[in-house]
C-alpha cells in the first residue's frame, strides 16, 4: 500500500483546516509504514490526532450551528478506529491493515464533501477558524451569523467553487 500524498485536491483554502488535514496525512503515512511491532503505537497516535482533528471541526460547527450529519460521521469513524485498535491489540492484524487500505478513499470523500461544505459555510459567514470567532467585517452572507441551516451547508467542494 503506497503512502498518501497531499494534493491540491485536499486543499480547501482554510489554513487551520488544511494544516490539520496535512497532519492527518502525515499520521496516516506513519501508520501505513508501521512494522507490525509498531502498529498499535502508531494507530494510537493516529487516533489521538483524529480525536483532536474532529474535536476542532465539531467546535466550529457548534459555534455556527452548522446543520447536518458531519459530526455523526466523525463519531462513526472514531467508533471504527477504536474497535479496530481493540481488535488489533488482540492480534487481529487483518482489520488493522484493511483500515489502512480504506482511509485514503474515506479522507478524499470526507474532505471533498462534508469538509468542503463546512469550509465554504465558514468562509461565507465570516467565521475565522484561527480565533474561532466571527470577523468584525462578517456580513453573514449565508443568513445571520451562526444561524447555519443554509443551502451552502450541503454543497460539495466542486459545487461550492
Amino acid at each position: 500500500m503506497p503512502a498518501m500524498e497531499w494534493s491540491d485536491k485536499l486543499e480547501l483554502g482554510l489554513g487551520k483546516m488544511d494544516d490539520t488535514h496535512r497532519e492527518f496525512v502525515d499520521f496516516y503515512n506513519a501508520l501505513q509504514a508501521a512494522p507490525p511491532e509498531a502498529f498499535i503505537e502508531r494507530l494510537d497516535a493516529f487516533i489521538e490526532h483524529t480525536v483532536a482533528h474532529f474535536d476542532q471541526e465539531n467546535r466550529w460547527m457548534e459555534k455556527v450551528n452548522f446543520p447536518g450529519c458531519h459530526r455523526a460521521e466523525h463519531d462513526r469513524v472514531l467508533v471504527v478506529l477504536r474497535d479496530v485498535r481493540e481488535r488489533a491489540a488482540k492480534g487481529d492484524t487483518f482489520l488493522g491493515r484493511r483500515l489502512v487500505e480504506e482511509l485514503p478513499a474515506w479522507l478524499d470523500n470526507h474532505v471533498n464533501g462534508m469538509d468542503a461544505a463546512l469550509a465554504f459555510h465558514l468562509q461565507t459567514i465570516g467565521f475565522d477558524v484561527e480565533t474561532e470567532s466571527f470577523r468584525a467585517d462578517a456580513a453573514g452572507g449565508c443568513g445571520e451569523q451562526g444561524a447555519g441551516g443554509c443551502a451552502c451547508a450541503t454543497l460539495s467542494k466542486d459545487e461550492a467553487a
